[in-house]
């Protein structure tokens, strides 16, 4: 039996976007390890607060963690540019998490608007 969050287009984009994350990040070179773990520890975040979130009981309390799982996906953005920066990862990669960053991100603004939309 799966998990609700399991079921949620946002929650499976979030997971594929970390995994993708920790390949990219295992080939950081020595010295790089404190951009590395954040962005690990960001990306990752996504997944674990929409599904914290999902097993709350009150609507403020899905909210609250629907929200923080946003800002972890805002949270990448700079840490995806540091590294194009500093060539640890492709202008191509670069690219491709950006877009991925955005589409999650609005699918978690409207997870949360939806959340406010409906009745208790």
């Amino acid at each position: 039996m799966a998990f609700m969050f399991e079921k949620l287009d946002v929650y499976q984009k979030s997971i594929d976007l970390a995994e993708r994350i920790l390949v990219a990040t295992s080939e950081f070179p020595r010295g790089f390890y404190f951009l590395s773990d954040q962005l690990n520890r960001a990306c990752v975040s996504i997944a674990t607060n929409l599904a914290e979130g999902n097993g709350r009981f009150t609507k403020a309390d899905r909210k609250n963690f629907f929200t923080i799982a946003r800002g972890s996906a805002q949270e990448c953005v700079p840490l995806i540019e540091l590294a194009r920066r500093r060539n640890l990862i492709t202008e191509v990669e670069h690219s491709q998490f950006r877009s991925e960053l955005e589409i999650i991100g609005k699918m978690l603004s409207g997870l949360i608007n939806g959340l406010e939309n409906r009745k208790a």
